[in-house]
């Protein structure tokens, strides 16, 4: 993970601070995009390109309006930070939540960095990511108990789907149509809408 737009804090500090110091952290640093994996280092990210904001925005506007329909969740977007079983805090690009696990949360859990792994996420690839470390990064939602996660690579026109205990599923063009599953039942993603023309 250690890339050109990362910067990696390891140390005592970053070892011993705890969820709320963690919190405190990034409430006071909210430019920045704040990680913090399974070894307790906190990793801070540089802010995405325009053109990345944008198609981060298509998709979260495709997964909402699925959302607003069925009422069968709620949708995240790439600020929002989730405690892992693994003890690590991530920022998926979008995430979903079904309503049953987020109202087993109390109000408290809900206002913080929730404890739970998103059912459904997707991480979208910048310039800057390297997709062998993303890959990394996918098969950690899943062993933190994610159902369904999408990488997409807006670059090559790609995007590879992750499900527990299955092979990666790759998926060549954006001329294609991503599907939920069961894991969000009806809805698709239409990959044509993420070209800039």
């Amino acid at each position: 993970m250690e890339m050109e737009h990362y910067l990696v804090l390891r140390g005592r500090q970053m070892h011993q601070m705890t969820d709320e110091e963690f919190y405190r952290f990034c409430q006071d640093n909210r430019d920045l995009r704040i990680e913090r994996n399974e070894y307790q280092e906190i990793i801070i990210m540089s802010p995405t390109g325009s053109l990345l904001g944008y198609l981060n925005t298509e998709i979260l506007r495709q997964l909402a309006n699925w959302n607003q329909a069925t009422k069968l969740g709620k949708t995240f977007d790439s600020s929002t930070g989730f405690k892992l079983p693994d003890g690590s805090n991530r920022s998926p690009d979008a995430a979903w939540v079904s309503n049953e696990a987020w109202n087993r949360l109390s109000e408290a859990e809900k206002r913080k960095f929730a404890p739970l792994c998103p059912e459904f996420v997707i991480e979208l690839k910048s310039d800057t990511d390297d997709v062998e470390d993303l890959k990394k990064k996918m098969q950690m939602w899943l062993t933190n108990g994610c159902r369904l996660a999408w990488l997409i690579d807006p670059d090559e026109e790609k995007a590879y789907v992750y499900r527990p205990d299955r092979a990666v599923e790759s998926v060549e063009g954006f001329d294609q149509t991503l599907s939920g599953e069961d894991t969000l039942p009806s809805f698709s993603l239409d990959l044509s809408l993420l070209t800039d023309e």
